[in-house]
């Protein structure tokens, strides 16, 4: 066996040595020592593009992931260099000397490979091969036919039955027993009658953090690509929308000649589309009975504080009046408390700071309110008790919160003499309309005596204004209708419009440095664009998809190509990282190329 590898080795060396070819594939291993038992990972990579990558024949050891495919590019001085990797998480079967043998790709259609690999598995403990057996006991060779049971989708919810604004926590999960290449996203849940959250960004499968569950019977890799928390936002029966997406899978195949059997185990590549079944949740109206008036719609756990920065004052001095809601549950939906203040305390509208936090799979933080309060009168004055009332549907009950009331003592203000100044208060107002009114001082309003505006010129002109205006509102509304009932026009004017929006999220993004969400953004943005402006489903949009519609309106091939790189570009920015390019370049490129397009068509 080892000599076999040497001499392959020495002819792939040979080939590389004579084809003199600038790219380098090479192969790595997290620990060259481990026990048995014990998960690792190998990793291989090119310094260019490649294609057919073929992995070795992991004899000895058991393949729990991969190949897992990465790509990055990097731009320096506008010379641009592309690297790929592939990698596989590895678990040792029993001690000894082993040899993972070279990985080849075509490279400008030449084979390049990789050097072996030597691992020395040292003896594990107890609970390592306990592991190792159960992960022996799965079915690793998949048919092809068998796919829709060896990859899929699952969606979970925390409770199916559920109050309106309970909080839920909805998940969607992979499973999967073959290695993933590729995938996209069809269609993401729209989870109409939910207020909903992501708890984190769309998870690619490259990216996810794997483990293993036994389902059925039968060992899976499983990843949560997507986490969302919602809150129902109406009583009956609500839908959890499926989750859709496309993989490329790679699944053992038969060798079908000599050099595939030389190489080690063939494989093939299948396309698989995957959708999770919707979820029914059933949702019931809150409990009528000992529902207080003042309750506003808090469903979770809260507590309820109050504070004020100073109990003694003068006239027309301000303080503050801080209200403060923390709690579990749909915290963002809890709306201004009702606070009854003194008639004589001008009040302005509170400023109102949230705080979210999305930490442990729950919705939590809290509702800061300030109140700015200028009391115009001196007297002893009582701020009364605020009340806060939720919903906990761990217990099925309002609980009612009350904070502490404030007595506030107000001396005599030095402006409290001057009534004039103190016309912006309510009870000041009052106080002046019965004592005494303004005097008016100009002369605005005032005519020579027979000079009516009756059967003036401007009089009858304001009498036909009214009929005209109408006219034109019917005619107005002919031509809107007639205007917006073509939905493929309509989509395409709105096009470019929607497209903005998703470029001002791109630069929203950009400045607060979330690079994975400002590709996202440009990708949403230009995909949704070309999808409303040629009419074509955004399921069905592909490269050339896109450049043959374009071609048919006859859009310049130099603009279409440079279109194509700015996909390119955001498409693998979303699944990788990209360095060496300026994210503001391609936010301008990108913005340019939106417009190039809209004035072609």
């Amino acid at each position: 066996m080892n000599g076999r590898y040497y001499i392959l080795s020495v002819l792939i060396l040979w080939a590389n040595l004579l084809l003199a070819q600038s790219a380098s594939f090479t192969a790595s291993v997290s620990s060259t020592q481990v026990a048995a038992g014990e998960q690792f990972q190998v990793d291989f990579t090119l310094n260019g593009n490649g294609e057919r990558f073929q992995p070795p024949n992991f004899n000895g050891f058991q393949v729990l992931s991969g190949p897992n495919v990465s790509q990055s590019m990097t731009s320096i001085n506008g010379n641009t260099s592309v690297s790929m990797g592939y990698s596989f998480i590895l678990a040792a079967v029993k001690e000894g000397d082993y040899t993972i043998g070279p990985a080849t790709i075509y490279v400008n259609g030449h084979i390049l490979g990789t050097r072996p690999l030597k691992i020395h598995v040292v003896k594990g403990s107890p609970q390592q091969a306990r592991r190792m057996r159960q992960q022996q006991q799965a079915i690793d060779q998949v048919p092809a036919a068998d796919l829709s049971k060896a990859v899929f989708l699952r969606a979970s919810v925390s409770k199916t039955k559920a109050y309106i604004g309970e909080q839920l926590n909805v998940t969607y999960r992979l499973y999967t027993r073959v290695g993933i290449l590729q995938n996209q996203y069809d269609k993401l849940p729209e989870l109409n009658g939910f207020w909903s959250q992501d708890l984190n960004e769309h998870k690619q499968p490259t990216a996810a953090v794997w483990r293993t569950e036994i389902l059925n019977g039968t060992r899976y890799n499983v990843a949560d690509i997507k986490e969302t928390i919602v809150f129902p936002e109406r009583s009956g029966d609500l839908t959890i929308d499926p989750f859709a997406m496309t993989l490329v899978v790679r699944v053992p195949a038969p060798a079908h000649d000599i050099m595939e059997e030389f190489f080690g185990n063939s494989f093939k590549d299948e396309k698989v589309k995957l959708k999770s079944p919707p979820i029914i949740v059933h949702v019931k109206d809150l409990p009528a009975a000992g529902k207080p008036v003042d309750f506003s719609g808090a469903v979770g756990t809260f507590t309820l504080s109050a504070d004020l920065d100073k109990k003694a004052l003068k006239a027309n001095e301000s303080l503050n009046y801080n209200v403060k809601i923390t709690g579990v549950g749909n915290i963002m939906l809890v709306k201004n408390p009702t606070v009854g203040f003194p008639p004589d305390f001008e009040k302005y509208d509170p400023k109102v700071t949230d705080t979210l936090s999305k930490e442990g799979g729950k919705i939590h933080g809290s509702k800061l309110y300030n109140y700015l309060l200028i009391p115009r009168h001196e007297g002893n004055y009582t701020i009364d008790p605020i009340k806060f009332t939720y919903f906990n549907p761990a217990t099925e009950r309002y609980v009612t919160l009350t904070s502490k009331a404030f007595p506030v003592a107000v001396a005599k203000g030095d402006r409290q003499t001057n009534v004039s100044a103190l016309a912006t208060d309510k009870q000041d107002v009052k106080l002046l309309d019965k004592d005494i009114r303004y005097i008016k001082t100009s002369d605005f309003g005032l005519t020579e005596q027979g000079e009516n505006f009756f059967g003036s010129v401007g009089y009858y002109l304001l009498l036909l204004l009214g009929p005209v205006l109408f006219v034109a509102a019917f005619y107005y509304r002919k031509w809107l209708q007639r205007h917006n009932s073509d939905i493929v026009k309509v989509k395409s004017r709105k096009a470019s419009k929607i497209a903005r929006k998703h470029l001002a999220n791109a630069q929203a993004q950009l400045a607060t440095k979330n690079k994975s969400g400002f590709y996202e953004a440009l990708f949403k943005g230009i995909y949704g664009y070309l999808s409303d402006k040629l009419n074509i489903p955004y399921a069905n949009l592909d490269k050339e998809t896109i450049a043959e519609a374009l071609r048919k309106r006859s859009v310049n091939e130099t603009l279409i190509t440079r279109l194509q790189d700015n996909l390119d570009l955001c498409d693998m920015a979303r699944f990788a990282p990209v360095t060496g390019i300026s994210e503001q370049e391609v936010f301008e490129k990108t913005k340019n190329t939106i417009n190039d397009i809209e004035d072609e068509l």
